[in-house]
C-alpha cells in the first residue's frame, strides 16, 4: 500500500466555533513522508504547527493544537477526515486561529477532498501498530487498546438524557466505512450552550452547526440525522484525536464515555512509551507505472453518499 495525498489545492470558508468570525482553510498536496501539517497564515507570517499528542494545548469544546504561543482550534474533524480517507501527506493552511466548524460534522471536509481528488504516491505507507495492550481509566471513563491490523473502535456513551442514554457502535475504519460517521454532528445541551454564551465562548455555535438538546429532546427543527448520531460523532472525534501521532495508528480500541481530554491523556501515555507499546511498520507497496501514476486496481475505496469513486 502506497502513501496518498490530494491531487490539487482546494479552499473553503466558514464560521469559527470559538470566535464566531469567518475563517478560511486551504488544503494542499504534500510530499511523501511529510505527514499532515498545519500552517497558520497571519499578517505577521506563516507558522507551521505539527499535530502531536504533546502539542494539544486545550480540549474544551474542541481540540486545540499549539506551538510557541501560536494555536489552531477545532482541528479534530478535519484530521478525522484525513485519517478516515487514508491520506498520509497533507498541507493545511489555516487563515485564522481556528478551522471552520462547517455543519458540525466531517461531511463538508470529505466533500472538499472529493473535489481535490486523491493521488497515490510512489513511497510505501508507514504506520504505527499497537504491539501490546494498554488501558487508561479515569472514573467511569476508559480507553483500552490491543493489537489489530487496522483501526477498529468499539465506543460506548452513557448520558442521563431520555434521547441518548446508552449508545454503542463498533466501526472498522476504512475509506468506505468512514461514510457511516462523517455526517454525524457535534452536540451539546441547551443549559451548557447558554452558559457558554454568557461567558462569550462558542460564539460561532448555532443550530446550523450543532445538535442542541433541552430536557426533553432535540431543539433543531430538522431533528437527528441518525438515531445514534451522538455515538457516531464521538467516534469521529476519537479518530481525529488519535490522528495527533506522526503516522497512522493501528489498533483495536474499546472506549467508554471518553472525550477530548481523556483521548489526549491516553495518546500521551502511548506516545511517551512508544518503545513498549508501538512498532513502526512499512506496509507492502503497490507497483505503479511511474512515481506519479497510481495503479487503478488499488485506487482508494469509495465512500457511499460522500466521496464516490476516487480517480486513479
Amino acid at each position: 500500500m502506497n502513501q496518498i495525498t490530494i491531487r490539487k489545492a482546494v479552499k473553503c470558508a466558514g464560521v469559527g466555533l470559538h470566535s464566531g468570525k469567518m475563517v478560511t482553510l486551504t488544503l494542499r498536496p504534500a510530499e511523501v513522508d511529510s505527514g499532515i501539517n498545519f500552517f497558520l497564515i497571519t499578517p505577521e507570517g506563516v507558522r507551521r504547527i505539527r499535530p502531536t499528542p504533546e502539542g494539544v494545548i486545550a480540549t474544551g469544546l474542541a481540540t486545540t493544537i499549539g506551538d510557541d504561543g501560536h494555536a489552531i482550534s477545532t482541528v479534530e474533524h478535519l484530521l478525522a477526515t484525513a485519517r478516515g480517507l487514508g491520506i498520509d501527506n497533507l498541507r493545511i493552511d489555516a487563515h485564522g486561529h481556528e478551522l471552520p466548524i462547517m455543519d458540525g460534522s466531517a461531511a463538508p471536509f470529505a466533500m472538499l477532498i472529493k473535489d481535490a481528488g486523491l493521488k497515490r504516491q510512489h513511497a510505501p505507507r508507514r504506520i504505527l501498530r499497537v504491539k501490546k495492550p494498554l488501558s487508561h481509566v479515569s472514573g467511569n471513563k476508559s480507553i483500552q487498546v490491543q493489537p489489530y491490523d487496522g483501526f477498529f473502535v468499539d465506543y460506548t456513551i452513557d448520558f442521563a438524557h431520555p434521547l441518548i442514554g446508552v449508545q454503542n457502535l463498533a466501526l472498522d475504519l476504512s475509506p468506505e466505512s468512514f461514510g457511516e460517521i462523517a455526517k454525524a454532528r457535534t452536540f451539546g445541551f441547551l443549559h451548557e450552550v447558554e452558559a457558554l454564551y454568557a461567558r462569550r465562548l462558542a460564539l460561532g455555535g448555532t443550530l446550523e452547526n450543532s445538535v442542541v438538546l433541552d430536557d426533553r429532546g432535540v431543539v433543531n427543527r430538522e431533528g437527528l440525522r441518525y438515531p445514534d448520531e451522538f455515538v457516531r460523532h464521538k467516534i469521529l472525534d476519537f479518530i481525529g484525536d488519535m490522528a495527533m501521532l506522526d503516522l497512522p495508528l493501528y489498533g483495536h480500541f474499546q472506549v467508554r464515555c471518553s472525550g477530548h481530554a481523556l483521548n489526549n491523556q491516553f495518546l500521551r501515555i502511548l506516545n511517551e512509551n512508544r518503545d513498549i507499546y508501538l512498532e513502526k511498520t512499512t506496509l507492502t507497496p503497490v507497483r505503479t507505472n511511474s512515481q506519479e501514476q497510481p495503479h487503478r486496481s488499488d485506487s482508494p475505496a469509495p465512500i457511499p453518499g460522500l466521496i464516490g469513486n476516487a480517480p486513479a
